[in-house]
């Protein structure tokens, strides 16, 4: 499935939610769907600095794709490090660097976080493009 595919796919599934503390649900669920982080990959060198609560990122390259691994320790936003490595693990560097994430606000996330949780957003966002750019250079 391509990023458009999928970012499709989620906008399609919050779209079932009407409310908002459903749609707060389905994070959750989702954040508890995703797999822990090995204890030595909760450090300070992938912790995402930006966010509130902690969240951790992971990026290894591996056949010319980055696949990417996070938690954090608050739930929504283990919900939200969920759909955002749903979009982005398995790509190319290239994929990643041309492609929008407009799944974010096509689904209002911006809106419906506070401040704090939406500018931790942001900087997950910016983390995986800088990993992009790093892994393009050695893919390249």
């Amino acid at each position: 499935m391509s990023m458009e595919e999928i970012q499709q796919e989620i906008i399609e599934e919050f779209s079932m939610y009407e409310d908002w503390m459903d749609k707060y649900g389905y994070l959750i669920e989702l954040g508890n769907d995703l797999e822990e982080l090995d204890a030595k990959d909760k450090n300070d060198q992938n912790i995402i600095k930006g966010c509130q609560s902690r969240v951790w990122l992971v990026a290894e390259l591996k056949d010319g794709k980055i696949y990417f691994k996070g938690e954090s320790d608050a739930v929504i936003v283990k919900g939200l490090v969920a759909l955002l490595l749903r979009v982005v693990s398995g790509r190319t560097p290239q994929e990643l660097l041309e492609s929008e994430l407009h799944f974010i606000d096509d689904l209002g996330l911006k809106q419906h976080l506070s401040p704090t949780r939406s500018n931790g957003l942001l900087a997950m966002v910016k983390q995986i493009r800088l990993y992009a750019v790093a892994y393009s250079k050695i893919a390249g």
